[in-house]
């Protein structure tokens, strides 16, 4: 059975199709700031028009690396992709935040008079992480127990609320960005602030596949 990709041209795939099927692509187009996870819906040819990026080069890379091999064996049992969630960024997530809150916090106090300190990170990883936590208890409690059941005709209305979450964390992913100039101390920053900065962009690298994994892969699963 031939993938998607061999039925349509690049430029007409999704963000989130193509980041199913090629093997290392998510690396690509973070550099290129393409969100394949939250709005992953949309296409290759949209998503270059939205950001002014000329997609002949990227085009060339893609092709490049759909020709390098094959990604490994999906996994494609439901429970199983249920149960690598949890482990892989549920409980990660809940490992990360304090720990972000802590650095932020630390940074703030240390450095409030330094022209590019992070002021307000703090306060915003608290929120998110409120807003985090009461979305992956509604998974834990509500969806997940759904889905393990095979409960296809009730799930639906669940699957279009953490969509459109999803697309709330996009917007909250987009905001950390600019408190974090990207991610970039400054030249000679402290120890805790490197450490801080590398870990926001870390949290940032997991929840877009956190996200990814459930939009592109899970959920499809029960809305075909």
């Amino acid at each position: 059975m031939e993938t998607l990709l061999n039925e349509r041209p690049l430029m007409q795939q999704t963000l989130g199709e193509i980041a199913v099927e090629i093997p290392g692509v998510t690396a690509l187009f973070r550099q290129h700031k393409l969100d394949f996870c939250c709005n992953g819906n949309r296409t290759l040819a949209q998503a270059c028009a939205s950001r002014a990026i000329d997609a002949e080069p990227l085009l060339q890379v893609l092709e490049h690396l759909k020709e390098q091999g094959q990604s490994p064996e999906p996994i494609t049992d439901p429970a199983q992709l249920i149960d690598h969630i949890l482990q892989r960024y549920h409980e990660v997530h809940r490992q990360q935040l304090p720990e972000l809150i802590q650095m932020a916090r630390k940074v703030e106090a240390v450095h409030r008079d330094h022209p590019a300190v992070p002021s307000g990170l703090a306060d915003y990883l608290e929120q998110l992480q409120v807003e985090l936590e009461q979305h992956m208890a509604k998974e834990e409690q509500i969806l997940f127990p759904m889905l393990r059941q095979g409960r296809r005709s009730m799930v639906a209305g669940p699957i279009a609320v953490m969509r459109h979450e999803h697309l709330d964390h996009g917007d909250q992913l987009e905001r950390l960005v600019e408190l974090t100039n990207d991610h970039t101390a400054p030249q000679g920053a402290c120890t805790t602030w490197r450490a801080l900065f590398v870990g926001t962009q870390r949290f940032v690298d997991d929840l877009m596949d956190h996200i990814h994994l459930e939009n592109n892969v899970l959920f499809p699963i029960f809305e075909r």
